[in-house]
Parts: structure tokens; C-alpha cells; sequence
């Protein structure tokens, strides 16, 4: 009896034991930080059908800029890569997925507290970082250029389309998140599924010119010229927008002086 009461016991012990060994994985699993919404998405999700660039590179740049930017513009940026790689698949324009990654990235990378004092346009100043972030990566010459341009040119209608498909994609991924330019080209599930995963604040136009105007403010200069002029002129009523007509009618030729 005491042999059998022995062997019972041990029995228990050890069924017991074995169920505590299949069960202690599944507890510590539960116990452990689960990684933040956003990074699940980025790191797994394709979004209608289009996916982030699963690369070194990709992964270097999205972290770099949204601790740069934070997550208004983050998400903003994101949000033109999606738009742009669907409008190259709509158009059968052949990309790189990672340069198209970057370079959205990137394009707004001028307006952050970085270049408070810089005189330069401020898509210069993003097209200048994603070259030396490119260069820092092994990325050879002629692909950086061609991150350069697109960046540099983005906000000059006309021009980018004519560059490379690269700067055309980039230029339209940016008018499409910013004022609905090609918005009937994407089909209301693409538009949804993007819109679900990164969507537009409430108040995205308000807030996007604030930020633009903040950033610009010290440079009104570099906006002469281009569509960043009215934002300008919206958030200060003291800004004058140059005249090109007046500054050939008063200059040196016209006036002989």
C-alpha cells in the first residue's frame, strides 16, 4: 500500500509539473508588453494591398523621421507613400518601393525644429538629409540624386512629372493627401483602408498650414513663388506676395535707372 501510495503521489507530482512547463510560456507571452498598434501595422499590414518596404533602410528612416517629426507629420508622410505606390500601379509606372519609401519620408523632413535658421527653400533642406541619410546607408549616388530631386521639386506643379517617375509619384502622392488631387482615381476601399490605418485629423488642413507657416515664418523668402505664398498670406495679413510684373515693370531696364 505504502508503494502504491508512493507511486500515486510521485504520478501527481510529476503531471503536475508538466502541466505548469506546457502552461508557463502562455503566462509569461500574456505578462509581456504587447508592441504599440501603429508598429504591428507597420511591421505586418498591407494596406490596400501595398506594403512598407521590409528593409534595413526602411525601417532606419521611419524611425528617424518620426522621432523627427511626430506622428502629425509622420502619418502624413506615410500616408503620400500609400497614394503614391497605388498611383504607379494604377499608371504602370515601374518604382522602387524603398527610394519611394524615403523619399516620402523625407519630404517634409525641412519644416522640423532642425532648420529653424536655415535660409534655404525647406524642400532643399529634406532633399539635402534624405541624400546624406541615403549615402549613410550604402545607397549609391544616382539613386540618392534621384531622392534628391523628388524631394526638392515636390511642391512645383509641372516639373516632376517631366524628371523621373520617382519625383512624379512623390509630387502626386503629396496633391493627393494634401488637397484630394486624383482623389476619384483610387477606389473608396483603397481610400478607406488608408484612411482606417492613418487617418486625417479632424482639423488636418488647419493644422498642416499652422505647421507650415511656423516653419516658414523666419523664411517667407523661400515661398515666394510657389503655392506656400498663400499659405502664408492666410496665416499673417501683413505678408505680400512678390509681384513678377511689378518687379519687371520698376527694375533696372524698365526704369533706365
Amino acid at each position: 500500500m505504502k508503494i502504491g501510495s508512493l507511486l500515486s503521489t510521485a504520478c501527481a507530482v510529476l503531471l503536475i509539473f508538466i502541466i505548469s512547463c506546457v502552461r508557463a510560456p502562455t503566462v509569461r507571452a500574456a505578462d509581456r508588453p504587447s508592441a504599440p498598434s501603429h508598429q504591428i501595422a507597420e511591421m505586418t499590414a498591407r494596406i490596400a494591398d501595398v506594403a512598407i518596404p521590409d528593409s534595413k533602410v526602411a525601417r532606419d528612416a521611419a524611425q528617424y523621421i518620426r522621432n523627427a517629426e511626430g506622428d502629425f507629420l509622420f502619418q502624413h508622410s506615410t500616408r503620400v507613400y500609400y497614394w503614391a505606390a497605388l498611383a504607379a500601379r494604377r499608371s504602370g509606372i515601374p518604382y522602387d518601393p524603398q527610394l519611394l519609401y524615403v523619399a516620402a519620408m523625407f519630404h517634409d523632413f525641412g519644416l522640423t525644429e532642425r532648420y529653424a535658421q536655415s535660409h534655404m527653400r525647406y524642400e532643399v533642406d529634406g532633399a539635402n538629409a534624405a541624400r546624406e541619410f541615403l549615402r549613410s546607408h550604402g545607397i549609391s549616388e544616382a539613386a540618392s540624386e534621384q531622392v534628391w530631386l523628388a524631394i526638392a521639386l515636390h511642391t512645383t506643379n509641372g516639373i516632376p512629372s517631366q524628371v523621373s517617375p520617382l519625383a512624379a509619384l512623390v509630387a502626386q502622392g503629396a496633391n493627393m493627401d494634401l488637397v484630394g488631387a486624383g482623389y476619384d482615381g483610387f477606389t473608396a476601399d483603397q481610400r478607406d483602408a488608408i484612411e482606417m490605418a492613418y487617418p486625417h485629423p479632424p482639423d488636418f488642413a488647419e493644422a498642416f498650414m499652422r505647421a507650415l507657416y511656423d516653419s516658414l515664418k523666419h523664411r517667407p523668402e523661400t515661398t515666394q513663388g510657389t503655392g506656400l505664398a498663400d499659405v502664408m498670406a492666410y496665416e499673417d495679413p501683413h505678408f505680400v506676395r512678390r509681384d513678377f510684373s511689378a518687379l519687371m515693370r520698376n527694375s533696372h531696364w524698365a526704369t533706365r535707372r
